[in-house]
């Protein structure tokens, strides 16, 4: 199919509030996350949401929501999307929406890494391994801090996802080398250890007070089949990624503006939602995961909510007659909850747009029905693993 007649002045826009989940996924027994519910847990915490541009849209009509009408006049297309893929992190949920599932989770490690794992990144870097624990990191970079300062060594953590975290402070490690150290351990970290992620996470600071810096960078493997971005690219449409998302599809087929929070992502997305002619724009704003979901911080979790709600009025304005923007999550991770890791979680989708009817479109079976129908709007024959559903919400 000719470029012409793929993008022909259209846009897309693929929003992801990382971590906003909107209520337990069918199978959130299996991985202990029976009654998670980031946005209606989060809600009722709040003493009822305060949000009326995302309950304009409709988000109040997919689960009840304490302060959101469910009888609002919605004015984008809703649906809810089940995760289809084994897991629940953001590699695999971004993967999804794209139109790979996961049939096997990646590797978890609740008791830490292997010794030869250990042995061999030490052997690669030259410094030692301080830790080798699971937990938050902000609780581990006070805990172990003072001992990666005074060793120079590198701090090895995991979660409970499929995560391989390097922390060091700035002024010991110097960034270029906490980024190759993090390459190296990727290009290691084959099966079975073929952990999803590889994450940079410096920090800064004095003992006691140790903050992380906005410097973090993902190594994610590579995508294990043909994504969206991959069909997009082979048919000449452009793409433009604002966050993480290049990370993580491991660079392939996409580009990307880091960013050092929500606001600076947004303000990206309005750039180019007021700048570019067509093509796709994928964002991912992780604030509510990296900031308050893993921090149990229900009242910095609200708050990233309606900075968001504030600027979507902008977002809107901005969009043109052949433009959809979507607005979706990759998984949960409920801050009210005694976890503070990710949730195995439905995820909410509301897409808007001149052309979009309003229309309620169900429970969809899997995330790569969004991929599905971004291809299908670019007139691109992929499918991935997803159903489209545009021709449900064009008027």
């Amino acid at each position: 199919m000719s470029t012409s007649t793929v993008a022909s002045g259209r846009r897309a826009a693929l929003i992801v509030l990382d971590g906003v989940g909107i209520g337990a996924a069918h199978d959130a027994g299996e991985y202990g996350d029976e009654g998670s519910n980031t946005l209606a847990n989060t809600a009722r915490e709040v003493g009822g949401f305060d949000l009326p541009n995302l309950e304009s849209l409709g988000l109040g009509t997919l689960e009840h929501l304490a302060g959101m009408r469910a009888d609002v006049l919605a004015t984008a297309a809703r649906a809810t999307l089940q995760p289809a893929s084994a897991g629940k992190d953001s590699t695999t949920g971004h993967w999804e929406m794209c139109g790979v599932v996961l049939d096997a989770p990646f590797p978890t490690y609740p008791r830490g890494f292997p010794h030869e794992v250990i042995a061999e990144f030490e052997r690669l870097t030259g410094r030692p391994v301080v830790g080798n624990v699971v937990g938050s990191g902000t609780d581990i970079i006070l805990r172990l801090g003072d001992e990666q300062v005074r060793s120079g060594g590198l701090i090895v953590y995991t979660s409970a996802d499929s995560v391989f975290q390097v922390a060091a402070h700035e002024a010991v490690v110097p960034l270029e080398e906490l980024y190759r150290a993090c390459a190296a351990a990727r290009a290691m970290l084959v099966a079975p250890h073929n952990v999803s992620r590889v994450i940079a996470r410096p920090f800064e600071g004095e003992s006691g007070a140790y903050h992380r810096t906005p410097n973090r960078r993902d190594f994610s493997l590579e995508p294990v089949g043909e994504t969206l971005l991959d069909a997009l690219e082979a048919a000449g449409v452009a793409r433009h990624g604002v966050g993480k998302v290049d990370d993580l599809f491991a660079a392939r087929g996409i580009s990307s503006h880091h960013t050092a929070d929500n606001a600076d992502g947004i303000a990206r997305i309005q750039a180019w939602l007021h700048g570019k002619e067509s093509g796709f724009l994928f964002a991912n704003l992780v604030d509510f995961d990296q900031l308050f979901g893993h921090r149990n911080d229900v009242a910095g979790f609200y708050g990233a909510l309606r900075q968001f709600d504030h600027a979507l009025p902008s977002l809107l304005s901005a969009l043109r007659e052949d433009d959809l923007l979507f607005i979706t999550a990759d998984h949960g991770n409920d801050p009210t909850t005694l976890s503070s890791d990710h949730a195995r979680e439905r995820v909410p989708l509301l897409v808007a747009g001149p052309a979009v009817r309003p229309v309620m479109v169900g429970e969809r079976a899997s995330f790569a029905d969004v991929g599905a129908t971004v291809a299908e709007w670019f007139a691109l024959d992929f499918r991935g693993r997803g159903t489209s559903f545009l021709r449900e919400i064009l008027a």
